[in-house]
């Protein structure tokens, strides 16, 4: 009888652990797809408390397959995956090193990805570093826009930092390429991937989320581009989540 008890005990203690690594693995391969996540954007793409994602993401850390840092005075912590977790997930990228100059965009891409997945359900949301190695795989653009040739002919890709694919594939759909947009660029680069953009047949259409200083600038090439009807630009504070206070004071 006592035999009997612990195996039926057993499998209802089991099964929350493996749901618990479940979770884990899934926000280990999001944070090695977008590269760095913090903790106030996977609360909002879980919808749970900030206090049970920093908790989740400690899980992680303790497991080995995250590492944390503060690459900003004042700013959040990030979060990216190591080579563990790399290989937890069967990620064929390498781990995301994070910079004081790249901080500040990759905590708003985890913002905005995590916006976009709630408000897309139907959709998931890649970054700009898988993009780059499913391209290379793939031979050719799958979701860039060509802004040039090289000295051999070949074309110069511009890679959006965000993509959204839908779930399920259907015949002659095609993925939305999002750009995030922190700082302005040069008047005469911004136009030309606009452009670039206008003409791009591998994307469905272009979303520019820019911040406040972006916008007036942004809207002034895409009218020069002529492309008004392929990319649209919103505003940070329209990304429903963390988006909007995702800028640190120090950027």
């Amino acid at each position: 009888m006592q035999d009997e008890s612990r195996a039926t005990s057993t499998p209802g203690r089991a099964a929350p652990a493996r749901s618990r690594s479940q979770e884990r693995l899934s926000i280990v391969r999001w944070t090695a797809d977008l590269g760095a996540v913090t903790a106030d954007a996977l609360a909002y793409r879980l919808d749970v408390s900030l206090a049970a994602a920093r908790g989740r993401l400690q899980g992680a850390l303790r497991a080995g397959w995250l590492q944390s840092c503060r690459p900003l005075h004042g700013g959040p912590t990030l979060y990216t995956a190591t080579r563990s977790g790399m290989r937890a997930v069967d990620c064929p990228l390498q781990p995301c090193r994070v910079s004081a100059g790249a901080a500040s965009h990759l905590m708003l891409c985890a913002a905005v990805a995590a916006g976009l997945e709630r408000c897309y359900p139907e959709h998931t949301v890649s970054g700009e570093r898988m993009l780059r190695q499913q391209e290379a795989e793939h031979g050719g653009s799958l979701a860039s826009a060509i802004v040039g040739r090289g000295a051999a002919g070949e074309p110069l890709l511009h890679r959006p930092d965000l993509v959204l694919w839908r779930r399920s594939t259907r015949p002659g759909s095609r993925p939305v390429a999002v750009e995030v947009e922190l700082t302005v660029k040069a008047a005469r680069r911004l136009e030309g991937i606009c452009r670039a953009w206008a003409r791009c047949d591998r994307v469905a259409g272009v979303i520019y989320v820019a911040a406040p200083e972006v916008e007036r600038p942004l809207d002034r090439a895409i009218r020069k581009a002529g492309a008004q009807e392929r990319v649209m630009a919103v505003p940070l504070g329209c990304v429903p989540g963390p988006a909007g206070n995702a800028i640190p004071n120090d950027a």
